[in-house]
């Protein structure tokens, strides 16, 4: 897995390429919490380069948009692939989360 950072005005773009696993999850997680505890409480996950996310992975992503909310932050997922998309329709998350097709819709999302 591998995770790239990007300020754009107040929100931090992460991106992620690989899969989001129960092998990977863990420092997904420990990344996305560093962002946090540095101050950034506007982030937009961007999955246009992962493959698969498991539930280990869309636990990590439930946990940091709690924690995101405690602070007045959001999380934003954005550049679902197919694959990923039905895992989060299946499993909900595109109604817990906020969804955006595109880095785009999402930075331009209030």
């Amino acid at each position: 897995m591998d995770i790239s950072t990007e300020q754009i005005d107040s929100t931090t773009v992460v991106r992620m390429s690989g899969n989001l696993d129960t092998n990977t999850s863990g420092p997904a997680h420990e990344k996305l919490d560093a962002l946090i505890e540095q101050g950034n409480t506007h982030l937009l996950v961007n999955l246009r380069q992962v493959a698969f996310v498991s539930s280990a992975g869309l636990r990590i992503l439930l946990a940091t948009a709690k924690r995101l909310n405690g602070t007045e932050g959001s999380l934003k997922i954005s550049n679902l692939n197919e694959t990923v998309n039905e895992v989060f329709e299946i499993s909900g998350f595109n109604s817990i989360l906020n969804v955006f097709t595109t880095e785009e819709d999402a930075l331009n999302d209030g």
